[in-house]
């Protein structure tokens, strides 16, 4: 079995691609009656050691559930039009189309000037626009997450030709 250290840079790589074509990351949760929820954040911000960060805001029903379990699922798919028509159009996908990646998340922090700046040049363009104002203008706190497994997404009949190990740490 492969560390995750050791695919850190490909699988960081597919879930970036998937941010890029939806905006947003999915962050699975579940409730302290074992309900699951599904939360979209735009915000997730890699490390290079297996870790990532996260804006605090606009996510009250995944904060509730991180209070009761700390344990998440982050899903990113690449959702490009030309990614997924290439696919279709030859049979098979040039990378991996997505990427899970199972953790823990800490509790709320105020965020650093380093990770308010990474946040600001990510929505720069959307606050010259009303709803951008609105929407990004106010973030203050983090939660860090640490990740301790992966796995691809996968759809086995075009995905034959590419190496997929089960990525673990």
């Amino acid at each position: 079995m492969i560390g995750l250290d050791e695919q850190w840079g490909e699988i960081r790589a597919i879930a970036d691609r998937g941010r890029r074509s939806t905006g947003h990351f999915a962050i699975a949760s579940v409730d302290a009656e074992g309900m699951p929820n599904i939360t979209p954040v735009g915000t997730v911000f890699f490390r290079d050691d297996c870790t990532a960060f996260y804006f605090d805001q606009y996510t009250d029903a995944l904060a509730r559930n991180l209070d009761a379990n700390p344990q998440i699922c982050l899903m990113s798919v690449d959702r490009g039009p030309w990614f997924w028509f290439r696919s279709l159009l030859f049979g098979r996908f040039a990378a991996a189309p997505g990427v899970r990646l199972y953790g823990t998340v800490s509790a709320k922090r105020p965020a650093t000037i380093a990770e308010l700046e990474q946040v600001r040049q990510r929505v720069r363009p959307m606050l010259l626009l009303p709803g951008g104002k609105l929407l990004w203008s106010d973030f203050s706190h983090v939660r860090d997450i640490t990740f301790t497994s992966s796995r691809l997404v996968r759809y086995p009949v075009m995905m034959s030709h590419l190496p997929l190990p089960t990525i673990r740490t």
